[in-house]
């Protein structure tokens, strides 16, 4: 694996590593789009929290610890999400992949381990998989997998918070006679605001051009309880989860946060159609963060997370705007969940 610098996103030095797979040697290189500034990404998480409604971006739930929960979450009998969408994957993949062309570029966004992508890699017969997370040992450990499973795959990565948007285009290019399919399941762009959500699918389309296509996961309206249950569910493993945060927190800006003191909630606001996850604090109680301090009355809420849900209809206007005028929709049974193949 060759880790390489990338100038114009003032990255770290390049270092070399080259993983053994079953047959032979498979190599395959990341390229950091980090952007510099730890220190204003801390200071923007430290202001949020200070402030009189506070935040935490939801890309701090993914430490060791919350990768592992959230594993936990999607096999609880009310998270529907992840096993809804692979129910669509297994009946109507053959069906989407007709849609392709064969030897396309599978862009894996937000990847993780990559398990989502094995099996849509035979199916859709990509050329080269492209795997993007904002996590290096995560992007290392998904690459150094795919790899392994498909030695003649043409594997690369790239180290992107692309929740600030997406510049991968160059990449993108170095494979010109390879469509590109831009892949992001499991409902993850629901975690931000409409003109945020929007924001990210033209950078979607201006990464794939005219020619490329986004295969995306997102969550349909339906029943609040429905949706309450899925963010609260009966084991306890949510609220786990959420309260998880605090502890990154702690690390991340010398903070002195009691996850006991905290509650999970989740509700679903009906007017802005989006679940809302916080922690309350349950009593009175003054925390460090840092070198400041703040009060946490009872009752007092930190948002944590939001999750948008969508009507098809609606969904589908929303790419039309973003440049994906073309538009095909899969969704289950029930119309729980549902999945689109959109080009421009």
């Amino acid at each position: 694996m060759l880790l390489e610098p990338d100038s114009t996103a003032g990255a770290c030095a390049s270092r070399a590593l080259h993983w053994p797979v079953a047959n032979g040697q498979a190599g395959y290189r990341i390229v950091n789009r980090l952007q510099a500034g730890a220190a204003g990404e801390l200071l923007r998480l430290k202001n949020g929290l200070l402030a009189s409604r506070a935040h935490v971006d939801p890309k701090y739930f993914y430490d060791a610890a919350g990768c592992a929960l959230f594993n936990s979450i999607c096999v609880q009998p009310e998270y529907y999400l992840t096993r809804t969408e692979a129910k669509i994957f297994a009946r109507h993949g053959a069906e989407i992949a007709r849609h392709l062309p064969a030897g396309v570029q599978w862009i894996d966004l937000g990847c993780g381990d990559g398990q989502k992508s094995k099996s849509w890699i035979a199916t859709v017969d990509a050329s080269r998989y492209l795997g993007v997370d904002i996590a290096p040992e995560a992007l290392e450990r998904a690459l150094r997998q795919i790899a392994a499973h498909f030695p003649a795959l043409d594997c690369a990565g790239v180290l992107s918070d692309f929740s600030q948007m997406l510049s991968i285009a160059d990449i993108i290019a170095e494979r010109p006679q390879a469509t590109p399919v831009m892949f992001y399941p499991g409902s993850s762009l629901g975690n931000f605001a409409a003109p945020h959500a929007f924001a990210l699918l033209k950078s979607f389309r201006e990464n794939v051009g005219s020619h490329g296509f986004l295969l995306i996961g997102v969550d349909l309206v339906k029943d609040a309880r429905v949706l309450e249950a899925a963010y609260d569910d009966a084991q306890g493993v949510t609220a786990a989860f959420n309260r998880n945060v605090l502890r990154v927190v702690n690390r991340l800006l010398d903070a002195d946060f009691d996850p006991r003191r905290f509650a999970h909630w989740a509700g679903f606001d009906r007017q802005a159609s989006r679940i809302e996850m916080r922690l309350r604090s349950t009593l009175d109680q003054w925390v460090r963060i840092g070198s400041d301090a703040r009060k946490f009355r009872a009752g007092e809420s930190i948002l944590t997370e939001y999750s948008h849900k969508y009507t098809v209809d609606g969904f589908a206007d929303l790419l039309s705007k973003a440049g994906f005028a073309r538009q095909r929709v899969w969704t289950d049974e029930a119309g729980w969940f549902g999945v689109f193949l959109a080009s421009g």
